[in-house]
């Protein structure tokens, strides 16, 4: 395993992180892992290096972060892990229930460390960026969790650049804590942040982990799991043709290595120059042995223009523009990759 500051702070992460909105309740989703079934992958992980595991109140409403607190202070050292989870999106009933007022992120700090069976996360983030709510008093709330050591640090996740430029705004001119992760989504299929978010975040000194890496699933090509069968949000993000392009692109390269296409897919996106972490969200210990390997499977030219020729500008995965997007169109293939090559060697 690989470890790295996170951004321009002291904590140190492990460069893979476990994701867990496949652990908690199959109420919730279809495709949830409960916990006897959990416990193995966040074993392995934690055999494996992995120190840095990512949560949030909202999966399986709160049941993932009870599932898997339960499996940490059965099998690990709490205080060698580093600890994240999430506030935002809706967790039970009543209008306050949700988003950045200091109601909510006060309520919702001490019921997931409840939930979590600790008394701090070493990250507490913003999962998406409130516009009903004024960044003042949202950050005003995040800077006293800190203060009161209910959380390490601060981050935030799934916003635009010139948000997270407000956040630090407010950051500078009332002396709070400064967020030290951005959370954001980036794969080959999703490559947005790119121009904007991951360039500003190096320059501020944020450290960028990327969840998604598989683009929800479908960068594994089995697209007959149940998560990309049942996953509404793998049909609204990823369901455009120059997804699917992409997706076959990443199936020959992986084809013409011998190794599951995951494992290229994962190689595109923790060998991006703007990347500290990459989330792996695994449904068996064989999917996280995968990620590990992709830690060290460099790509070629040929492979990368491969994996990138498929790529279109496209709108922001956000909040805001979902059933908004615009469809995109692809390349043409070239070189090692072209349609009469991939048509020999599967001839042959």
């Amino acid at each position: 395993m690989e470890y790295v500051n996170l951004g321009q702070c002291g904590l140190k992460v492990s460069r893979l992180c476990l994701g867990t909105m496949n652990m908690g309740s199959k109420q919730w989703k279809p495709w949830i892992f409960d916990e006897a079934q959990s416990e193995p992958l966040i074993r392995h992980a934690l055999e494996n290096g992995i120190n840095f595991i990512d949560l949030a109140d909202f999966y399986s409403s709160g049941a993932g972060e009870e599932v898997v607190g339960r499996v940490i202070n059965r099998i690990a050292n709490r205080d060698e892990l580093v600890l994240t989870t999430k506030v935002g999106y809706p967790i039970g009933a009543g209008l306050n229930n949700q988003g950045h007022s200091r109601k909510h992120i006060m309520e919702s700090i001490d019921a997931s460390l409840r939930r979590l069976g600790t008394d701090y996360v070493d990250i507490y983030m913003l999962h998406y960026f409130d516009v009903n709510t004024p960044i003042e008093e949202t950050w005003a709330a995040m800077n006293d969790i800190v203060r009161s050591g209910k959380a390490r640090y601060v981050g935030v996740s799934t916003m635009t650049t010139w948000q997270l430029a407000k956040i630090l705004w407010c950051c500078e001119r009332n002396g709070y804590a400064k967020p030290i992760n951005m959370q954001l989504q980036l794969n080959c299929a999703y490559r947005e942040e790119e121009r904007e978010m991951i360039p500003f975040c190096r320059d501020q000194g944020l450290g960028v982990s990327v969840f998604s890496p598989l683009a929800r699933g479908l960068l594994s090509c089995d697209f007959n799991s149940v998560r990309n069968k049942t996953d509404f949000f793998t049909q609204e993000m990823y369901a455009d043709a120059t997804s699917l392009n992409v997706a076959q692109s990443v199936s020959h390269v992986a084809q013409l290595r011998g190794v599951p296409p995951a494992q290229i897919a994962q190689a595109w996106v923790i060998n991006h120059p703007g990347v500290d972490c990459m989330l792996v969200g695994a449904d068996s210990v064989q999917q996280i042995d995968s990620a590990v390997a992709a830690l060290n499977t460099p790509l070629s030219e040929d492979e990368r223009y491969e994996l990138e020729r498929n790529y279109t500008p496209c709108d922001l995965i956000n909040d805001y523009t979902a059933g908004k997007r615009i469809a995109r169109e692809s390349r043409p293939a070239r070189g090692l990759f072209a349609l009469d090559n991939v048509e020999k060697r599967n001839i042959a």
